[in-house]
């Protein structure tokens, strides 16, 4: 609990507010106009090619990324290195993640029937977190790092995790109340057209709960690992809160809650990666949540009805 208290100390000492309030100002923007307009899950989602998709979020993670660091620049300008390189990074890192989004599993054009569905969809997270370790490997070996993007356990103290997974779930558990929350989790029930054809679908579920865990493998690598570590060269402290606006978008299809607290979520955890060089004690923390999430839209599923 001390250690938290130190990280945010320490994290507001080295980010001017004028920063935060600003970045806080520009994601409202974003959100308001996102679920007004429906523009991730009514006009990207529904775009007609997967090429279509890749420009338009790409253009939308730009305007979540580059953008809060233009505010960094302007603002905090004493603690950036503007240099050819970050530009770079600043231009690659949304369409890695744009390419993760909008990518289709090869199993799609191989495998028919209903087990074939199955496997597609259970397969899909691990083939995504290929995508985004391909570049992220490339990247280590010309930015070189004491870890792998954090993955590392020094300097991890699992006692603030377990106290934030405990803080979370009175807020889980309120969410499990929501209409909008009840329809998006469990997301297991996507499988559930299989249950006719097995004999063991807990098995089953299990095998795409396994699955989806996965994907938070991808998310902290990228967002704790490679936002933190391969721009804090260049921006030092000053580079969580692009991170934490860049995270928030990618949860522009989510329940309108999830969003909102997805950015302060992203502060915390890349305070926390920050201090300690480390994500895996935040990867365990979103995991944690994740399946915390699973059972608490099952049973309120269950309750509703």
């Amino acid at each position: 609990m001390s250690m938290m208290r130190t990280d945010w100390r320490e994290y507001g000492s080295m980010i001017d507010q004028k920063v935060l309030v600003a970045c806080l100002m520009w994601i409202s923007i974003l959100i308001t106009l996102n679920y007004t307009l429906g523009i991730e899950p009514k006009w990207i989602r529904n775009m007609a090619s997967r090429l279509d998709q890749f420009g338009a979020l790409y253009v939308m993670y730009c305007s979540a990324f580059i953008i809060p660091y233009g505010f960094v620049m302007l603002l905090r300008k004493q603690v950036m290195v503007v240099t050819p390189g970050l530009w770079g990074l600043l231009l690659i890192t949304p369409a890695i993640f744009a390419l993760k989004v909008c990518s289709a599993n090869p199993l799609e054009y191989v495998i028919d029937g209903v087990w074939g569905l199955y496997w597609v969809i259970v397969t899909m997270l691990p083939f995504k977190l290929l995508i985004v370790m391909i570049p992220l490997m490339i990247l280590y070996a010309v930015i070189p790092q004491s870890s792998f993007w954090g993955m590392t356990v020094n300097n991890v103290h699992w006692q603030p995790y377990s106290l934030m997974l405990l803080l979370m779930l009175p807020l889980i558990l309120f969410a499990s109340t929501q209409p909008d929350f009840l329809e998006t989790y469990p997301r297991v029930r996507q499988i559930d057209f299989i249950a006719p054809y097995t004999d063991c679908l807990l098995c089953h579920r299990l095998l795409y709960e396994f699955s989806y865990g996965i994907d938070f493998i991808t998310i902290e690598l990228f967002f704790r690992g490679f936002l933190i570590f391969g721009f804090i060269r260049y921006a030092g402290a000053a580079v969580i809160v692009p991170m934490a606006t860049f995270y928030c978008s990618i949860h522009f299809g989510k329940p309108l809650f999830e969003c909102i607290s997805s950015f302060f979520g992203g502060l915390i955890l890349g305070v926390i990666a920050y201090r300690t060089r480390s994500i895996v004690g935040g990867l365990a923390v979103h995991v944690g949540i994740a399946w915390m999430m699973e059972v608490g839209g099952f049973l309120g599923n269950i309750w509703s009805k």
